[in-house]
């Protein structure tokens, strides 16, 4: 496929977040590098398959896999995804061009009756199929009922709706794109419940070989995000992390320096202690943000992470 094509076409899933997502990329492409842009939306497997845990059927690549299929055919140009979806390494072919500037990545707590987390009753049913959240909310509120939600998000809100559960927890970040800030109760501060690596933050994935559009796309890009992101992929990396590990990565910058606060649950024993590390310090490139997420990985397998990571 050649660089120069005049027209663009954007592979997305067809979720209404997904759809939002790209749209949000489509404009800034014709704003600021005044290119024509089209959508090309697709369903994904991830999309297809509603009754099984995403740690039981092949994990988040199965959002991205489609997509790529269509950038590796040439039927797309770019694929915009949530960076929390995209696997650590993606495969031989294609690049990660770009990441911008990231939404609030904290989780949200959402309710038609209870404002917090500790307003809930004993017994509370709390919907989420994040293994990552699941270990958090059993930390705080071991009394809670937590059950599996699946679904794009109005899905789940839709259930919420309905009864199935008490509350449920999301991504911050898509509710406010999708202009639903309002269904938000509360919010988990970053320290309380840590995100994981990527959440908020989109991320533009092109084939290696679009060497000018890469170059372009890479204009895009808001430096603090990308080096904070690659911090906390790189603490996945090191752990082998993948949606079947309760793990979180979060990294902010605080003046000039950056910190990562990371923790590991058990997938099996969700009760079990929770390893939690903090490390901080100068980053000014890719590779000084790797090895600072490689170091909180390490801290958390000093405290005998290997022993939390054969059951993943």
């Amino acid at each position: 496929m050649p660089d120069a094509t005049p027209t663009l076409l954007i592979a997305t899933r067809e979720s209404r977040l997904a759809l939002w997502q790209a749209e949000h990329v489509r404009d800034l492409l014709r704003q600021r590098l005044g290119h024509e842009v089209g959508l090309l939306g697709m369903t994904t497997r991830g999309d297809q398959i509603l009754d099984r845990t995403l740690s039981k059927v092949g994990g988040k690549g199965l959002f991205v896999k489609e997509l790529e299929t269509a950038l590796e055919e040439g039927r797309a140009h770019l694929a915009v995804h949530s960076l929390k979806d995209v696997p650590m390494d993606l495969p031989d072919g294609f690049d990660l061009a770009c990441v911008l500037e990231r939404e609030d990545p904290r989780d949200a707590l959402v309710s038609n009756r209870y404002a917090t987390l500790a307003e809930l009753p004993e017994g509370a049913k709390v919907g989420t199929s994040s293994l990552r959240r699941v270990v958090q909310l059993r930390a705080m509120r071991p009394d809670l009922v937590i059950e599996p939600v699946r679904g794009n998000l109005d899905t789940r809100l839709r259930k919420l709706d309905e009864g199935q559960f008490d509350a449920i927890v999301l991504a911050a970040a898509g509710l406010k794109r999708l202009g639903l800030a309002s269904r938000i109760r509360s919010v988990f501060e970053a320290g309380e419940m840590i995100p994981c690596a990527g959440q908020g933050a989109l991320g533009i994935e092109v084939r290696s070989d679009a060497t000018t559009l890469r170059g372009q796309l890479a204009t895009l890009t808001h430096r603090p995000t990308w080096l904070a992101v690659h911090a906390e992929r790189a603490v996945s990396r090191a752990l082998g992390g993948s949606c079947s590990m309760p793990l979180a990565a979060h990294a902010i910058w605080v003046g000039d320096t950056l910190r990562v606060d990371v923790a590991l649950g058990d997938p099996e024993a969700t009760d079990r202690p929770l390893l939690r590390a903090t490390v901080e310090g100068g980053v000014a490139d890719e590779a000084a943000a790797t090895a600072l997420g490689t170091t909180a990985a390490q801290r958390l397998r000093d405290q005998g992470a290997a022993g939390y990571l054969p059951a993943a």
